[in-house]
Parts: structure tokens; C-alpha cells; sequence
């Protein structure tokens, strides 16, 4: 890599931004299995827009981390796979995908304890 492109790097906060993002771990786990289409990776994230997953996917590919594959067929068929970077990412947010899913009840009784006011003070 040039002095000049290490220079100009992203900072490190904005890269953990546009991994961690709301919509983009739904969206790298979701094409992990891939190449997948525009509708079944919709269909998978729960609550996500249209625009909102067409703004991810720009970002996503701008970023290096998917690969948008447009078929000349009528209408015209695009895919979505994961590159090498990309998978390196999965194998960490499979781990953090599996967390939240052993303790996502944990943290709702912990959330209503601390609603109810019942919280241990520090």
C-alpha cells in the first residue's frame, strides 16, 4: 500500500461504524450463504426499507466488503456475495450474532429491573 493511500485510511471509527451499523450486520450475515438476491436479503432483515437496504448495499460494496453482480438477462438479475474481507468479518459477527442471541433475555430482565427502579446502585 502507497504512503498516500495508508495516509488518507479511513479512521478506525468509521469503518466500525459502517461494519457495526444497524442494518449492516443483518445484511453481511444474511449474504454469508450467498450469492444472494436483492428480495431474499429484504425478506431476511426484519424491518429494513427498500431505500435503506439499497443505501446499505451501495455502502457495503463501496467499502469492498460485497460483490454486486449484474446478470444481462430481462429483467435484469443482481446477486450479492461477500468478499474475502468480508468473510474474515463473518467469522467475528457470527460470535457476536450468538451472544446477543444467548443473552438478548438476560438484558431484557436487566432492562426492566432498571425501569422499575430497582437497580443495585454503583
Amino acid at each position: 500500500m502507497s504512503d498516500q493511500v495508508s495516509n488518507e485510511a479511513c479512521p478506525l471509527t468509521e469503518v466500525l461504524d459502517h461494519v457495526a451499523g444497524k442494518w449492516s450486520i443483518g445484511i453481511l450475515v444474511a449474504a454469508a450463504h450467498g450469492p444472494v438476491r436483492f428480495t431474499e436479503l429484504e425478506r431476511a432483515i426484519t424491518g429494513i426499507s427498500r431505500r435503506m437496504l439499497t443505501l446499505n448495499l451501495r455502502k457495503l460494496e463501496r467499502d469492498g466488503l460485497l460483490i454486486r453482480t449484474v446478470y444481462p438477462t430481462v429483467p435484469p438479475k443482481v446477486e450479492y456475495s461477500l468478499t474475502p474481507m468480508a468473510r474474515e468479518l463473518h467469522a467475528s459477527l457470527t460470535g457476536l450474532v450468538g451472544w446477543a442471541e444467548r443473552h438478548r433475555a438476560d438484558i431484557t430482565a436487566a432492562r426492566a429491573t432498571y425501569d422499575a427502579g430497582t437497580a443495585p446502585a454503583p
